[in-house]
């Protein structure tokens, strides 16, 4: 059974992987399907370098898992549960009020 301070942790991990727009994307497309990191790279428009530090945080929250195949490393979900969440998550943050967009951290001080 999980405990508050499990929930806790894994909603934090979550948060931090959401905190970022490139990771965003790279969760969003691996919901779709698992991908190479330098189709990944191609497909958002973001140097290799850039998407390989995004994707070592993913792995280390949890929410990605790398997978060799022969020379190559393919990425995806951790598990499906994460896709349906991120969907369930989008939904129901555009359902509530779409005409509301986060302050900028640096400038409100929240988020």
């Amino acid at each position: 059974m999980l405990t508050l301070a499990d929930d806790l942790d894994a909603l934090t991990r979550f948060g931090r992987a959401l905190a970022d727009p490139i990771r965003c994307r790279i969760l969003l497309a691996l919901r779709e399907a698992h991908a190479y990191p330098s189709d990944l790279a191609d497909a958002l428009g973001v140097s290799r370098t850039r998407l390989s530090n995004q994707l070592a945080c993913l792995r280390d929250c949890g929410l990605v898992v790398a997978v060799p195949e022969g020379r190559r490393t393919r990425y995806e979900l951790a598990d499906e549960r994460l896709g349906h969440a991120l969907d369930d998550l989008r939904t129901a943050v555009a359902a509530v009020e779409t005409d509301r967009t986060c302050p900028d951290a640096a400038d409100k001080g929240c988020c």
